[in-house]
């Protein structure tokens, strides 16, 4: 207790502190107030440290030395761009917190040209007249998908909500107990259909539902069927859905509209890259949805955004109800979207410049080559005896919902750092300009080449050099 009274008093002052030539060179053009704040955040959580125990008995400067740097790590932080650029080398190919897809260049290279000032949005360049700010988009998914007509909101839970709210609002929707799903951020169907204004009617069980289950639920009540793919997970063994063109047939039959919430949805089909079928946004426009919903990024890979496609008098019944304004996305969005949209054109063109279709469908040759290169250039710049360093089989993921238990083979850099533990080394990559994201397993770094981009590599190898140095700057 003694030591610890000892180095409380022995903590230097916050006014000492802002004259420290370890500070003053580094806040320049900072606010004091922030530089202040900063030391005293630094002050209060090596306090913190001391009266936990977490700090041995040491000299003064050191103590001020490591009160310093904490306090320079936090102005950095406090003045710098929390939204930045990272490197994404944990193999999780759309991380949502590391902001899910890649925009492909031609969507970064329009945002450039043509927003950097006033952007056309929302008027008829002919006409001179307001104009429907989806319109292009609308035309670019009517071409991809051969829907009636498309409108776009800010993710698919918006679109789902907003389609709801339109065509059921204090009625029924029938869905399959299977389909139940939680999307991130612990969002429920079942929420976001009571938060639409609609009355959700179960059918079936959670691993077998048949066609009489919807049939028998049918009232006077009913305005819609549901089918929402359970796109971030697997039901395998004894299970049972009824196909979309049969629910189709049920729900025409006895004039409801049937929705088709596709999830992460998809303009491709990957079954042909070796994957398990995925339902497409042109499938469900052919089995004759009436109306269809996904997310624009995920296995589109461009912004986030909600896709609606479906019958021109439903979508035109969407974008007028009030709550179109509430979840309508602005230029940017339509701006990526649209570039990324024009790729699908030509689909061979969208599979070579869309980030997120070529890494899912980079080569495991490719991956293992690259892991290798990076695996020797770690031991090769690291000080010596500091790690140990080898190439690993793993696996990498989709990620954000998109291709549940369809993991990619892969090759994994493994650091394993001597005298700090994988923690103290993953925590040093991600304070690192810019930070390295990897995984951790097994007490040791993990990297996956996979989900580095191009001129990445050598970002990574100086990263995990430099965190493996004696002590942080």
């Amino acid at each position: 207790m003694a030591s610890k009274e000892s180095m409380l008093r022995r903590l230097p002052a916050v006014d000492a502190l802002l004259q420290d030539e370890g500070l003053v060179g580094c806040t320049g053009g900072v606010p004091r107030k922030v530089v202040a704040d900063s030391v005293r955040a630094s002050l209060e959580q090596m306090r913190a440290l001391i009266l936990e125990g977490a700090v041995e008995e040491t000299a003064d400067e050191a103590i001020r030395e490591a009160v310093i740097l904490e306090a320079r790590r936090r102005i950095r932080a406090a003045v710098g761009p929390h939204y930045r650029k990272v490197v994404n080398a944990t193999g999780i190919i759309l991380h949502t917190g590391l902001g899910r897809a890649v925009l492909a260049e031609g969507a970064l290279r329009q945002i450039r040209e043509e927003l950097s000032g006033y952007s056309l949005l929302q008027l008829g360049a002919e006409t001179g007249k307001r104009s429907k700010r989806d319109g292009r988009i609308e035309w670019l998914l009517r071409q991809l998908t051969g829907a009636e007509a498309a409108t776009v909101v800010n993710n698919n839970a918006a679109a789902t909500l907003i389609v709801l709210n339109t065509v059921a609002a204090g009625r029924e929707v029938i869905v399959s107990r299977g389909q139940l799903v939680e999307i991130g951020g612990s969002f429920r169907l079942p929420e976001v259909m009571a938060a639409g204004g609609v009355k959700l009617v179960e059918v079936g069980a959670t691993n077998r539902t048949h066609p009489r289950d919807y049939e028998n639920a049918i009232t006077q009540e009913t305005a819609a069927i549901l089918r929402c793919h359970p796109s971030n997970y697997v039901i395998s063994g004894f299970t049972s859905e009824v196909p979309l063109e049969e629910l189709v047939g049920i729900a025409h039959s006895r004039g409801l509209v049937l929705i088709d919430d596709v999830g992460a949805g998809a303009l491709v089909d990957f079954s042909r890259f070796g994957f398990r079928r995925e339902p497409t946004l042109p499938d469900s426009i052919r089995a004759g949805a009436d109306l269809v919903t996904s997310s624009a990024d995920k296995l589109i890979g461009a912004c986030q955004g909600g896709i609606i496609l479906g019958r021109t008098d439903l979508i035109e019944a969407v974008r007028s109800n009030p709550l179109a304004r509430a979840v309508r996305v602005g230029k940017l969005t339509l701006a990526a979207l649209e570039a990324t949209l024009t790729l699908f054109l030509d689909e061979s063109l969208a599979l070579a410049e869309v980030p997120v279709l070529r890494m899912l469908r980079r080569e495991l040759s490719d991956v293992s080559e690259q892991a290798e290169r990076i695996a020797r250039a770690i031991r090769k710049s690291a000080p010596a005896g500091s790690v140990q360093v080898e190439t690993v089989e793993g696996f990498s993921q989709m990620g954000s919902g998109s291709l549940p238990g369809q993991d990619l083979p892969t090759r994994l850099v493994a650091t394993g750092p001597a005298g700090m533990s994988s923690e103290e080394l993953a925590l040093r990559l991600r304070r690192s300009a810019p930070p390295v994201f990897a995984r951790i397993r097994h007490d040791r770094v993990l990297l996956d080449p996979r989900t580095l981009l191009e001129g990445e590599e050598q970002i990574v190898v100086e990263a995990v050099a430099g965190a493996l140095t004696t002590s942080e700057h």
